[in-house]
């Protein structure tokens, strides 16, 4: 979208030139990639990590159910703590690999959050890519990480 622009710090107006503004890159959602939660499983871990002393271990899986092969570039997690904080994770690649996933194929694994409340809610993205370089948007479900006998 061009935008003209009419005035700049006292630069005449003969000078003024058209800018092109580029649009955010936008994102496939494909039919058939999703994200499965498998297992969840809670860890104290107040002695190790007394700033915060509750981990999950969470156990998903990426189904491509596609009939496009993508491979993943990128994650990330938006975490909203029971006090109003919010952490946000972004990174490259899932577990320090970027996996290609044929159409019908699958890709399992397990990773944790550290949390220092007694409740929050989990939810993000992982950011593909396709042989053509369409960019590709898999959302993770929202799940509820809840340490046990505090609510």
């Amino acid at each position: 979208m061009p935008l003209l622009v009419t005035q700049r710090h006292g630069i005449p107006f003969s000078e003024l030139r058209l800018i092109t503004m580029s649009a955010p890159p936008k994102f496939l959602e494909l039919p058939g990639l999703c994200v499965t939660l498998d297992r969840l499983v809670y860890r104290d871990v107040a002695e190790e990590s007394p700033d915060r002393p509750h981990s999950f271990a969470y156990f998903l899986t990426i189904h491509n159910g596609s009939t496009q092969t993508v491979t993943i570039r990128g994650r990330k997690w938006v975490v909203v703590h029971d006090d109003g904080n919010t952490t946000v994770v972004e990174g490259e690649g899932v577990v320090g690999q970027t996996p290609t996933l044929e159409p019908g194929g699958e890709f399992s694994y397990n990773s944790h959050h550290l949390i220092d409340t007694s409740t929050a809610t989990v939810e993000g993205s992982y950011l593909g890519v396709t042989p053509e370089g369409d960019r590709v948007l898999i959302r993770i479900p929202c799940f509820e990480l809840t340490v046990p006998g505090k609510n």
